[in-house]
């Protein structure tokens, strides 16, 4: 039994993440003639196309797409395995980070991953970008390098994740706001005028849905995209704002919250990375970086609120 030849599974990696055999060449710096050839062996191997002509270009048949994936972290163990472990000096260490996170993130936990990172490995640069959805297309092209959320459809299946904490919503008000000096119930809270926070302007979520069963309806009076800003609403007017209670704890200060009335379940903030990363020695570092000051954070936040309960 002969066995397959496999270099052709780089080839067959970078073929398909360039879709064109000048690109591919030029990355392997191989002619366009070479390429070729190894696409016809790649085509004969798998018995498949791979790749056809639609106009000027190449569009992958149903086999490529369903190899993409596979393939590349094929080639990425193969290349962690060959890789030569390196001893990790933080004190040298110098590397640019960039982390993608909801609003929050930055206000309540960077000051203090900042500075646990700053006196670790001074030479190392965090860079913060705005999450604007659940899309994990800047994890797989590299652009990012960690990020938190809450894992859903939208994540991609080969993201290795690790829950950070799970967190509830709650209701936040400014101090002096009527509803600070009333026990609250699923009626008064719906009676009140809201701000609905979604990233794709829909007009309802989780709470609306919660509130149905118990004929309740909340008045939405706006609709914003993010947490600091329906928190910012909220402290300068009678609108209620709903948001995570400890992925908000900095944003919420001097304001006065209160658990949700209605059912509703937690959710659990992860951190998401590229497995291409995950034997990475400097990037494991980050994310146990990350883990600490998460943990550290809301064990602080936790006795706060319980000294709250108790006064």
């Amino acid at each position: 039994m002969s066995h397959p030849d496999l270099n052709l599974l780089v080839t067959l990696d970078v073929l398909l993440t360039e879709g064109s055999v000048a690109r591919a060449a030029r990355r392997l710096r191989l002619s366009p003639s070479a390429m070729s050839r190894a696409l016809a062996r790649l085509r004969e191997t798998t018995g498949d196309p791979l790749l056809v002509r639609a106009g000027r270009g190449l569009v992958p048949t149903p086999r490529a797409l369903e190899l993409r994936e596979r393939v590349g972290q094929l080639v990425q163990n193969a290349e962690a395995v060959l890789r030569p472990v390196e001893m990790l000096d933080l004190k040298r260490l110098e590397r640019t980070f960039t982390l993608r996170n909801r609003d929050g993130f930055v206000e309540n936990f960077g000051p203090d991953l900042i500075a646990r990172v700053g006196e670790q490995a001074p030479g190392v640069r965090l860079r913060f970008v705005l999450k604007p959805d659940k899309d994990s297309t800047p994890l797989r092209d590299g652009s990012v390098d960690l990020e938190t959320g809450v894992v859903g459809k939208a994540t991609g299946p080969e993201m290795r994740a690790q829950a950070l904490f799970r967190d509830r919503f709650v209701g936040v008000v400014r101090m002096g706001h009527p509803l600070c000096e009333v026990a609250m119930t699923p009626a008064r809270y719906a009676a009140g005028r809201h701000i609905l926070i979604s990233r794709r302007g829909l007009d309802r979520g989780p709470i609306d849905d919660a509130l149905a069963p118990l004929g309740l309806k909340r008045e939405i009076v706006t609709v914003v995209s993010g947490f600091s800003e329906a928190l910012a609403l909220a402290r300068a007017s009678d609108l209620i704002a709903s948001v995570p209670e400890r992925y908000t704890g900095n944003l919420r200060d001097g304001m006065f919250w209160f658990p949700l009335p209605v059912p509703l379940p937690e959710i659990a903030v992860s951190l998401l990375w590229h497995p291409r990363l995950d034997a990475d020695p400097a990037h494991r570092w980050l994310r146990g970086c990350v883990r600490d000051v998460c943990a550290g954070k809301l064990t602080g936040s936790l006795k706060a609120q319980r000294s709250r309960e108790r006064g």
